[in-house]
């Protein structure tokens, strides 16, 4: 059978992505290192694409989303994995000769800058990574537009909800030393359906769009949440005028008909405890 579906990347949420696609009667072809570890029923091509350029036999592409993973986080890596990596999968899909109509690359808000008491911002803002992983997202952002012109770009902030209890070990611990910082997040589940909703709305998708919650908050707001549903003692409290960070907003993906399941921080860790 063709695929019509190319997931560069499938990982946590590239599969689930895959998965709902999948469910939507699409075939799904996954490139991952290790292609045993690709869910059914995608399909699986083991590739290291930091280091060669996969042969892709059966494509069509209708949909592509790039979603990949780079470890650690260096600069060295996003640019072999983001950069690289992503130019090798799209050097593949141009020799298939397929046109997909819709495309998907996952990207990060650490493209944002941070500032001292942040206004909220939108996909108006001018990007200014303050790091080397976040020049080589935007550089990835650059390439992905050049080579898929009618590509859309979707600026994930944290996200959660997956295996990692990051968080809530350092709540656990009392060990929030930024409690003022401001934050930004989106649930898995609600990013992959803000993928799913870019890549099959009725109407053309515009080109960038932030994938985050309805709600940014202050890191000691979310922990006092989070410590109150788990009985662990309660950090430091946030200072709004000691806020620093990015405030983001979801309203041009809010207007595309996509609503989060999981509005606020609040939402999101109601089972807890």
């Amino acid at each position: 059978m063709t695929s019509d579906v190319l997931l560069v990347g499938c990982g946590d949420l590239g599969s689930a992505v895959g998965l709902r696609l999948a469910e939507r009667g699409h075939d799904v072809l996954a490139l991952r290192r290790n292609a045993a570890k690709v869910p059914p029923p995608l399909t699986g091509l083991s590739v290291d694409l930091t280091r060669e350029t996969p042969v892709l036999a059966d494509v069509d592409a209708r949909f592509v989303v790039v979603a990949l993973t780079a470890r650690p986080r260096t600069e060295e890596a996003y640019l072999s994995t983001y950069v690289d990596g992503m130019r090798r999968a799209l050097d593949a899909l141009a020799a298939t000769g397929a046109i997909p109509e819709r495309a998907v690359l996952v990207s990060s808000t650490a493209v944002h800058a941070s500032f001292p008491r942040p206004e909220i911002d939108d996909e108006t803002a001018p990007p200014w990574p303050n790091d080397g992983p976040g020049r080589m997202l935007l550089a990835a952002e650059d390439l992905f537009h050049d080579r898929l012109p009618h590509g859309t770009v979707l600026r994930l902030s944290g996200l959660y909800g997956g295996a990692s209890t990051r968080l809530l070990d350092q709540v656990r611990d009392g060990r929030i030393m930024d409690p003022h910082r401001w934050t930004n997040r989106i649930h898995r589940e609600d990013a992959t359906e803000a993928v799913i909703r870019l890549l099959t709305m009725p109407e053309p998708p515009d080109n960038l769009y932030l994938g985050t919650d309805d709600e940014p908050a202050q890191l000691g707001d979310v922990a006092a949440h989070i410590a109150g549903r788990i009985d662990a003692p309660a950090p430091p409290r946030a200072d709004p005028e000691q806020g620093h960070g990015k405030r983001l907003s979801n309203a041009r993906l809010r207007a595309t008909g996509w609503m989060p399941s999981r509005p606020s921080y609040r939402e999101g860790y109601a089972g807890l405890g």
